[in-house]
This record gives C-alpha cells, structure tokens and sequence, in this order.
C-alpha cells in the first residue's frame, strides 16, 4: 500500500513538472506586453508611456511617450531590448500588406526590421510617432487652461 502511494505521488509531480515547462515554453514564445512595459519602465524611469500598439506576432512593441518620443520594446525570448527614439531619428516606409511598417535604426542597425500590425490604422499610428507628427488634440481649451481667449486679449 505504501509503494503504491508512493508511485502515485511520483507521477502526479512528474505531471505537474510537464505542466509547469509546457506554460513556461508557452509564455516564452507569447510575451505580453505588461511585463514589457514593467521591463521599460525599469530602463527608463523617468518617462511616461501614453500609447502603445504591440505587432501581430506580439514580439515588438512601439510606445508614444509623453514628450513626444517614441519608445520600442522588442522580445527576446524572457529578455527585452529597449530604447527611446527620439522624433524623426529613424525612417519608415510602409510595407507591402498595407498593415506594417519598415523600419530602419540608423543607431541601432541591429533591430531594422518589418513590423506587421493588426490593421493599417495602428501602424499609420506608429509611423506618426516614430516621425514626431503625432499631435493629440488638448483636452481643455484656452479658457479652461486660465488662459484668455482671443476676444478678451483683443478688448
């Protein structure tokens, strides 16, 4: 009775030991892009992540950062690449699908690639980004910012 407890015990950890390397084999070809953004706020600490759009295959990520720099994420393996691009540093093409961009790092010529994303909107997106052309609209106006308006500077 005692060796068939035993045996049980055993297979059930072996079990478990399969499970277990199946999930990591599995989030290691799957990263997602929580742990990404902890692993580029670890790098750069002092910049605030407004946006983000992760490729279709989920191995890049493109952030829009809060002063109007782009930053890049990519995957390897449990291991990130990270870096802040500044406005108009790198050149974009778009690719043949309509839904992925080309770009090229001239500082970091190692990560040139073609990204592909979900649709063509999220990479037009990206390229306003890398190119420093994305301006979002204010939430408040002049008058709420304390600010006068055109007609009271002008009376």
């Amino acid at each position: 009775m005692l060796w068939l407890l035993f045996i049980i015990v055993v297979i059930l950890a072996g079990a478990f030991y399969m499970w277990m390397n199946a999930r990591a084999e599995r989030d290691w070809d799957d990263p997602d892009a929580g742990s990404a953004m902890v692993e580029f706020g670890r790098a750069f600490p002092d910049e605030a992540i407004r946006a983000l759009h992760s490729t279709a295959d989920r191995k890049a990520i493109f952030l829009r950062l809060h002063d109007g720099k782009a930053g890049f994420i990519q995957s390897h393996g449990t291991h990130y690449v990270c870096h802040v691009i500044q406005p108009g540093k790198v050149r974009v093409n778009s690719s043949d699908s309509g839904r992925g961009l080309i770009v090229h790092f001239p500082d970091f010529a190692y990560l040139d690639n073609a990204f592909e994303f979900q649709n063509a909107s999220e990479a037009a997106e990206v390229s306003l980004w890398l190119l420093g052309s994305f301006s979002p609209r204010s939430e408040f106006t002049a008058e709420e910012a304390g600010a006068p308006s055109s007609a009271q500077a002008n009376e």
